[in-house]
């Protein structure tokens, strides 16, 4: 064996000789490139080709097993089936172990698996309660949301629906005026908001319930001229809701409505030495200020034993207590130090300065810059800074500036602390350099822990450059940092980086305003249609901003908008709130948010005394008359604007219109800019007295009218059926011809109608005559009526004669008097139709009303076919019908129906 071993050992010696010299002899080829491998690498690729092998062999070794099978007398397909169906049954050593002879060992095995059995089925059953509680849950929330999500959608559900029928007749015609219905039966009085308990109403609805209040109350202050802080009453009707709660989310509206306060200087004395965007960049600076000083007052509460603050309450005091918790890992501090000799305090100087600035504690900043050694020449730089409201002289700009070139040359160096790093932004504050903020943020961008503080430092640095900051540069090149430089740096991030997706959805309309991006603010929340309301607050936070003019102030960086267009665009926002309550028939809510909208056009607070602009004033103007028009013309508007009286005084129009005339002239558009709509058709009743009515009631002249009676309380049927709402407000202001030229051209078309068989002809007829008639009893007696008025007043009682006659006419045809109905036609004094008289000249036809002119073709057509149904003894019927035929022959321009050609050819 061992010579065996040794003979083979040789062997591959040899081998391996043999194939060195081979390898060495071998030239290199490039088509087979060498290949080294060790005995390692070729053991692997060897297992790995015998894998292979082996997959290959696979089916030959199962047809060899079954082949075996198959020589023992065994089926494999016969096995392969019971194997499927086998199945292993438990016996009691598999269950108890043999091993468990004794009873106590049974029952402690038993008892096992009982408590295992019963764990099991107990989760089992809390699983299953589990999942019933979910769903239970579930359906719950899904049911209120979906309450919630169908409020959203009406906005004020519970306000009264009083026109449901008329909001839904369809869409109006291009041009038309909405619905011109008026009656004082539906309410125009507050709205039935606040009748309801607050508590029982969604957060949307008692949101627009106390805001309408508040918008009141703003309007009648403005009317009498007293002060009034909106953005203070907003916030106060806000809080009154109890939904301050953030609910984890760090911007609530309440902590916007007090930004908004402090933007506004409600709450503060404005400096009077800086212009109005400067005034706004100190209100939001202030309001962050004022969010620092709770951030301190919590943490020295969270931390009372390190704050060590004791019974000093003073603001330098609070500031120190602060620093206590806040450096507490540096040592003793400065104004801590017992004994400086034993150890060197900390220095907190620029830590104090820093803090009182960001808090609000202007003078005590002031103080601690006087009083230590390090920050003496600081202090009058501080001072200029805090009494010029941030625009301190290029001079002191470009001390400060260069003092932080200083710091920046000399960089960190080893064990200097963090906190010096106030200094730096103290001076970069100061001197309000682009360069060296932009500097300062990217060589230190962890120097601010949140928003606020950056926005905070970022506002104190801003400065007023009204051409831009590129256009103002200081002393030795220094160009300052601007708001648009703001408003540019924080719109490169999306809405969603500050709302994190959503989460805190108030973030971004908060860094908005903060940044004076006052326009943005109210279009971002205004898109907002959920179940909170914020497109609500949007329209409110319209009404502050447009009542102190500052909208102009506020579009935004990269906004092209004029002033005008800012204006326009919060009016057109308040305008479509006031909808919500128009379509639900609040018109009295819906005249104070209109009066709102035409404010903010005239540029807010200063319109309501004329001391505005020109053309603000002349825009404001224009949309009050255009909103007091279409509120008018809808339900209950002339009862709202005029009064039960008629003539404005008891109105609300008087409101907004004091002079006499300038209301008669606005009604006197009105109506006009009804009948131009073509809205005949639209009956209503009158349910108002004119002024002039009163006076003849005063007279005794109507007494035993029992139609006037009536009307004075209220109840239908004065007139019976009127045409239009422009006839009644034609006749409050004295435009008697226009209304009885409405009545005319009304009565023309519903005798035409009545002609071809209208069922409603004859009663819209009666109305029409009956109301032209109250129309000239009424003129008789009217004061002030000119003497060209009076002439168009005779001339359309004249056309409205014609049209009785030619209606009395029809009537009898109606019922079978042709006879009669054809001597009425003969007499006619306005037509050359009676056989008797001789020709007359052929412009007769011409010289008519156009409203007669419209009814004569349907005439002549009942004129001949009575014809037919009378005798003719002594031929005065054929000269009617030769008359007719003239009559038209004279007037071929007039484009006469065909059938009444052919029914005159076949009565010739």
């Amino acid at each position: 064996m061992n010579m065996a071993t040794e003979s083979d050992m040789s062997s591959w010696t040899d081998l391996l000789h043999s194939s060195t010299k081979i390898l060495e002899q071998a030239a290199p080829s490039a088509q087979f490139p060498p290949l080294q491998r060790n005995l390692d690498q070729l053991e692997a690729l060897s297992k790995k080709l015998k894998s292979k092998t082996l997959r290959a062999e696979a089916p030959s070794q199962s047809i060899a097993a079954t082949r075996l099978l198959a020589r023992e007398g065994l089926n494999a397909e016969q096995l392969a089936r019971d194997l499927k169906s086998f199945e292993l049954k438990t016996t009691f050593e598999d269950v108890f172990p043999a091993e468990a002879t004794s009873v106590e060992e049974y029952l402690q095995q038993v008892h096992e698996m009982a408590m295992v059995s019963a764990i099991q089925e107990a989760q089992k059953d809390n699983l299953k309660s589990f999942n019933d509680c979910m769903m239970k849950v579930m359906k719950e929330d899904w049911q209120k949301e979906k309450c919630d999500f169908l409020q959203s959608l009406s906005r004020i559900s519970t306000l009264p629906r009083t026109n449901i029928s008329d909001s839904s007749a369809g869409a109006t015609r291009p041009g038309q005026i909405v619905s011109l219905i008026s009656s004082p039966q539906i309410s125009s009085g507050p709205s039935s908001m606040g009748l309801a308990p607050l508590a029982n109403k969604p957060v949307l609805e008692k949101k627009a319930s106390v805001y309408a209040e508040v918008v009141k109350n703003l309007n009648s202050a403005r009317e009498r001229g007293l002060p009034f802080k909106p953005a203070t009453a907003f916030k106060g009707a806000y809080e009154s809701l109890g939904l301050g709660t953030s609910g984890g989310k760090s911007v609530n509206m309440q902590k916007i409505w007090h930004l908004l306060q402090t933007l506004m200087g409600e709450d503060i004395a404005v400096q009077r030495n800086v212009s109005r965007k400067m005034s706004l960049v100190i209100g939001a600076r202030r309001h962050l200020e004022w969010g620092h000083e709770k951030y301190i007052m919590d943490t020295i509460q969270s931390h009372p034993v390190q704050a060590a603050l004791g019974g000093v309450v003073g603001n330098l005091q609070r500031i120190r207590a602060f620093l206590r918790i806040r450096l507490r890992d540096y040592g003793v501090l400065d104004f801590d130090a017992g004994d400086s000799r034993r150890q060197p305090p900390v220095d907190t100087t620029w830590q104090q300065i820093y803090f009182c600035l960001r808090t609000g504690f202007y003078e005590e900043a002031i103080q601690v810059a006087r009083s230590s050694r390090v920050s003496n020449q600081f202090a009058s730089q501080l001072t200029e800074w805090i009494s010029t409201g941030g625009m301190v002289s290029a001079e002191t700009a470009a001390v400060a500036s260069e003092e932080c070139d200083k710091m920046l040359r000399m960089g960190d160096r080893v064990g200097r602390a963090a906190y010096d790093k106030k200094k730096l932004l103290l001076y970069a504050i100061v001197s309000g350099s682009r360069r060296h903020i932009d500097r300062l943020l990217r060589d230190l961008p962890t120097l601010f822990n949140t928003i606020e503080d950056f926005l905070w430092f970022k506002l104190s640095a801003v400065r007023d450059c009204p051409g831009g900051s590129s256009s103002v540069v200081l002393n030795e090149g220094l160009v300052p940092y601007s708001l648009d430089d703001l408003q540019n740096y924080l719109n490169k991030f999306e809405p969603s980086y500050y709302t994190k997706n959503g989460k805190d959805p108030l973030v971004y309309p908060y860094v908005l305003l903060l940044s004076i991006q006052l326009l943005p603010t109210v279009l971002y929340l205004s898109k907002e249609m959920g179940v909170e309301g914020y497109n609500v607050d949007a329209t409110h936070i319209s009404i502050v901003l447009a009542d102190h003019g500052v909208l102009s102030e506020g579009a935004g960086a990269g906004q092209k908008l004029g002033v005008m267009d800012a204006f326009a665009e919060a009016s057109s926002i308040i305008r479509q709130y006031g909808l919500v309550y128009l379509r639900s028939g609040d018109l009295s809510t819906v005249l104070e948010y209109y009066a709102q909208a035409a404010a903010a056009v005239g540029g807010g607070q200063l319109s309501w005394t004329g001391k505005g602009n020109i053309d603000q004033q002349w825009q404001r103007n224009l949309m009050l008359k255009q909103l007091l028009t279409e509120l008018l013309l809808r339900d209950g508007g002339i009862y709202l604007l005029l009064g039960p009286r008629g003539a404005g005084e008891e109105g609300e129009l008087s409101r907004f219109m004091t002079d006499v005339k300038a209301r008669q002239q606005f009604l006197l558009e009105a109506s006009c800019q009804c009948q131009d709509a073509g809205l005949y058709d639209r009956v209503i009743l009158l349910l108002l007295l004119t002024f002039s009515f009163f006076s003849l009631c005063f007279r005794g002249l109507y007494k035993n009218n029992g139609n006037l009676y009536k009307l004075h309380h209220g109840q239908v049927g004065l007139f019976g059926v009127l045409p239009t709402g422009s006839i009644e407000i034609q006749k409050r202001i004295g435009a008697f011809s226009l209304a009885l030229d409405t009545i005319n051209k009304c009565l023309s078309e519903a005798i035409c109608a009545l002609a071809r068989g209208r069922l409603d002809g004859e009663s819209r007829t009666a109305g029409l005559i009956q109301s032209g008639n109250e129309i000239l009893e009424t003129y008789k007696y009217y004061p002030e009526v000119s003497f060209q008025e009076r002439e168009h007043v005779m001339e359309q009682q004249t056309v409205l004669r014609q049209l009785e006659a030619i209606l009395s006419i029809h009537k009898l045809a109606r019922v079978g008097h042709y006879l009669d109905a054809l001597r009425e036609v003969t007499k006619l004094p306005f037509l050359p139709l009676d056989p008797r008289a001789p020709d007359t000249t052929p412009d007769v036809f011409q010289n008519l009303s156009s409203h007669v002119q419209a009814c004569v073709p349907d005439l002549l057509k009942v004129a001949l076919s009575s014809l037919d149904y009378v005798t003719d003894t002594d031929g005065s019927l054929r000269a009617l019908r030769t008359k007719i035929a003239n009559f038209l022959a004279n007037n071929l321009n007039r484009n006469w129906p065909r059938d009444l050609y052919e029914k005159v050819a076949r009565t010739l």
